[in-house]
């Protein structure tokens, strides 16, 4: 099913490139070329649509379809990489030579180990 839609919009793409590289300019005669507005109105109407216009939006419209498509199948087929997987294991050498353990400043420790440490004297303290 996902390669009939990919040759499908491969196709599409092609026909689509070739649709819009023939179409003509909207000011393709010569005053269009020096500034001029030509035989065409800027807003007015276009008259009836020619077939290479009928082309280019019937293959604008397949070109969405198939390309909504693809998405839709290329998500359901996949899953997570972190879902299925498990923590790594610790390597031998971390085992052998743990990192060691800086001991962190008083203000970063738990309230229960600041108050083991003895607080630094002062020098306003009276001895008896």
């Amino acid at each position: 099913m996902n390669a009939l839609i990919v040759i499908v919009h491969i196709i599409v793409c092609v026909i689509l490139i070739m649709a819009v590289l023939l179409q003509s300019g909207k000011a393709a005669d010569l005053a269009g070329a020096f500034g001029g507005t030509g035989s065409q109105t800027e807003f007015g109407t276009r008259g009836s649509a020619s077939m290479l216009s009928k082309v280019t939006t019937g293959a604008a419209i397949l070109f969405m379809l198939t390309s909504l498509g693809l998405y839709i199948l290329s998500a359901k087929g996949t899953s997570s990489v972190v879902s299925g997987g498990s923590a790594p294991a610790k390597t031998a050498a971390a085992a052998v030579n743990p990192a060691p353990k800086k001991e962190a400043p008083a203000a970063q420790q738990p309230a229960g180990q600041a108050e083991q440490q003895k607080p630094a004297p002062t020098g306003t303290e009276t001895k008896k």
